[in-house]
């Protein structure tokens, strides 16, 4: 049974309990007509837990069977107060007890013998980001008294006056072994999650894409006890005593869904003291009550997304067919692999000269790719920003995008797999990014492009 249903159940017990002692007083006043109506009100309230219970529990269940013994009670005190309507010759205090000691049973079996069961719901937006919820997914379907349920939602690409235009859906790129429930099937208010997971909390102040507004993360907050927010991405690890670092990270901090959710994961204890630095200071509320509040909300407990690629093993990974021809050498041997990453800030900050350089580096990869192996993933928001904010930028990198593609040579991966391409790959090259910070993690060589050179 799901917590909801079983509080309301025992808000019911609680008001026929309330009943129990308008029944006295009414026998007392000699009202006997009001107190048969209380009685048969309280029975039939019996009777909706008890087909409630029944229905959910399923037939047998042992609290059916002391609300029936309730039932009996009350409609044999209701039959004596119909025979002898005297109240002097009704021992009111004697209904009154055996009452109680029956709603007491019944009560006691309500708390000892229906199990709670919880309700967990996970709305990644794009495929590419599950990583980012995924173990979290796993801990709650693997709890045999949780119910899970992934939800991809809906996102729009933006025009640059704020309007939406395409709208997306990705429900068919995720891992087989995810379950999907489609976001119009499922049932928000009648289902009442305990739990929500999210990881866009930006509603609607991103200028690049937004979910549906029905997923912003102030409405959410009308369907469950527990919004969770968790950043799809992952940041180098800040000091929390140097200003200039909490400053440059600052934005991350205050964005709607870590405001509107009940608790914010992040990715370590040193990225929760600069939350809580910055969600003070922006509260202007230093007080000890403000810091007890923060501390409880944000949970440096660490991301998911570490935990997906500390997980995933190279002997494991599924590597489609096209790519095994440029991975390995004609005789069967493999070539090195590097993962070549561009970042959005990077092309917006550099603009055709990040273009030139990116058009350097695939000629220089490609002159050796008898030997080396390049693995391309460029950040999957690149196409949709750059058409949002710079419309000729992205005609020149479709350009080079395109020439890529064409030539074959190397891989193009714009799979919703990033750890694939993490444990796949020999060493980094590319932009500053959250994926540096992820890569990290498996010790391998990272090298960070200069687009001065070229």
């Amino acid at each position: 049974m799901r917590k909801t249903q079983k509080r309301q159940i025992e808000e019911t017990i609680k008001q026929i309990e309330e009943a129990h002692d308008e029944i006295k007083r009414c026998i007392e006043a000699g009202i006997v007509v009001q107190a048969g109506e209380l009685l048969a009100d309280c029975q039939n309230a019996a009777v909706a837990i008890g087909t409630l219970i029944e229905d959910i529990e399923g037939e047998g269940h042992p609290t059916v069977t002391v609300l029936e013994e309730y039932c009996e009670l009350v409609y044999q005190i209701h039959e004596d107060l119909l025979t002898d309507s005297s109240a002097n010759t009704v021992n009111v205090n004697k209904i009154h007890k055996s009452l109680r000691q029956k709603l007491i049973k019944s009560s006691n079996s309500i708390k000892n013998d229906i199990k709670i069961r919880t309700e967990a719901v996970f709305l990644p937006y794009k495929a590419s980001m599950w990583d980012s919820l995924e173990s979290v997914w796993k801990a709650a379907d693997a709890d045999p008294d949780c119910d899970a349920y992934v939800i991809p939602i809906s996102y729009f690409d933006k025009n640059p006056d704020g309007s939406f235009k395409e709208q997306h859906y990705e429900g068919d790129q995720y891992p087989e072994y995810v379950p999907i429930t489609k976001y119009d099937e499922f049932d928000f208010e009648a289902h009442h999650p305990d739990a929500v997971y999210i990881h866009n909390g930006y509603d609607d102040c991103n200028f690049v894409t937004s979910v549906h507004p029905f997923f912003y993360s102030k409405n959410l907050k009308k369907f469950t006890d527990c919004l969770v927010y968790i950043p799809y991405f992952v940041l180098g690890e800040p000091n929390p005593e140097n200003d200039a670092e909490v400053e440059g990270i600052s934005h991350f901090c205050t964005i709607p869904g870590v405001f509107n959710a009940d608790k914010v994961i992040v990715q370590s204890k040193a990225m929760k003291k600069v939350y809580v630095k910055v969600l003070m200071r922006a509260a202007n509320d230093h007080s000890d009550a403000a810091q007890k509040y923060w501390d409880n909300k944000i949970k440096g407990t660490g991301s998911p997304k570490f935990d997906k690629v500390m997980n995933t093993k190279k002997e494991e990974l599924e590597i489609p067919k096209e790519w095994l021809c440029i991975i390995n050498k004609p005789d069967g041997t493999p070539k090195k692999i590097i993962f070549y990453n561009n970042s959005i800030s990077a092309l917006l900050q550099n603009n055709e000269k990040m273009i030139a350089k990116m058009g350097f580096v695939f000629q220089i990869f490609k002159e050796n790719k008898d030997e080396i192996a390049l693995l391309w993933r460029p950040h999957p928001l690149i196409e949709s920003t750059l058409t949002s904010m710079r419309t000729q930028l992205w005609e020149a990198y479709k350009a080079i995008r395109d020439q890529y593609l064409a030539e074959g040579w190397g891989i193009y991966d714009d799979t919703a797999d990033i750890d694939r391409a993490v444990v796949l790959s020999d060493a980094y090259y590319g932009d500053p990014s959250s994926v540096v910070h992820m890569y990290e993690l498996t010790g391998k060589p990272i090298m960070i492009q200069n687009v001065e050179t070229i």
